[in-house]
């Protein structure tokens, strides 16, 4: 096999399963591993794709899902604080879907409070969080279980959920960029997060600093259709996160960021910075907003104390960053 051939293929491979070992490229290709990490050195120096320790993957974040066990330890206090804000939306006697994933898993946790609430749902995570909840109603979805993430896939989950019309979705991802809006890694989840969509007037992404500015294989949710993103605060040195915010706000995502952030690896807040939320004025009407109503994200309350001019530097911070 000529080079070429041989590059060629191990650019499909990494395509298809999104990582590859050198191991198996080798297995594959018929060749030594010193030849194919010479070959994906190659191709890395032209763009197509990245090297990491023992393998390859796509390039710019385009890998493998992680399974639910590395996932639940990653950004835990950012995803509590997410939770606790994302939670206020929702009101007595709503009707909505939560899609699957760890941040909404701990929203789960706090709808169980709400009195009224229907809960349609394709995680068993999410359903197992509103078990015990006497005045919450849980629907789910039909369809095959998926390991990984403990969520309900494919056509039976699909076909379940036809018809259905709630007020609100709130979903996860593996990443968030203004460019492509909410994506996943893999085909089978993205499918039915769709769906979930299709089903909400309204959809409210809950994603932590560290998903934004990431893109993945799989489209979910193209930005014109996420209505909110509820977010943490990004820490100083995280321009591409806060660039990303301000991106998002540009093209008329309603931003409701939860209170200062803990570090990445998931370090608690102070208390004083917890539950607090700022909002993101929006430089132009959403497709199909009612004529004279703001433009901005709308708040009935603020979690914490802050001065309005306070409250305009944050803004104008986020916006130099």
């Amino acid at each position: 096999m000529f080079a070429a051939e041989r590059r060629q293929l191990i650019l499909e491979m990494v395509r298809a399963n999104g990582a590859v070992s050198l191991r198996e490229l080798a297995r594959v290709v018929q060749t030594s591993e010193v030849t194919v990490r010479r070959d994906v050195r190659a191709l890395e120096a032209e763009g197509l794709l990245d090297r990491r320790h023992g393998g390859a993957v796509l390039p710019g974040g385009f890998t493998r899902e992680s399974g639910f066990p590395q996932k639940s330890h990653l950004a835990t206090a950012e995803k509590t604080a997410i939770a606790d804000l994302a939670a206020g939306f929702v009101e007595e006697g709503e009707a909505i879907v939560v899609g699957a994933g760890t941040t909404t898993q701990e929203l789960a946790r706090r709808l169980a409070r709400v009195p009224g609430l229907t809960v349609v749902t394709n995680s068993l995570l999410v359903a197992q969080a509103l078990a015990h909840a006497n005045r919450v109603e849980v629907v789910m979805t039909g369809g095959t279980l998926r390991g990984s993430n403990y969520a309900l896939v494919g056509s039976g989950a699909e076909q379940s959920l036809q018809g259905l019309r709630v007020s609100r979705a709130f979903l996860s991802g593996s990443g968030l960029t203004a460019e492509r809006g909410l994506s996943t890694s893999n085909m089978l989840s993205a499918s039915v997060d769709r769906a979930l969509v299709q089903a909400a007037a309204e959809v409210v992404v809950l994603a932590d600093h560290t998903k934004l500015g990431t893109d993945t294989m799989f489209q979910t949710v193209p930005t014109d259709l996420v209505t909110r993103l509820v977010t943490d605060e990004p820490p100083a040195h995280d321009d591409r996160a806060a660039t990303e915010l301000q991106a998002l706000a540009d093209q008329g995502v309603q931003i409701a960021v939860a209170g200062a952030s803990g570090s990445q690896g998931g370090e608690a807040a102070p208390a004083r910075h917890q539950q607090q939320r700022r909002d993101v004025p929006l430089p132009a009407p959403r497709r199909g907003q009612v004529p004279g109503t703001p433009a901005g994200l709308r708040s009935t309350s603020m979690m914490g104390e802050q001065s309005p001019g306070g409250e305009r530097a944050r803004v104008a911070d986020l916006r130099r960053r």
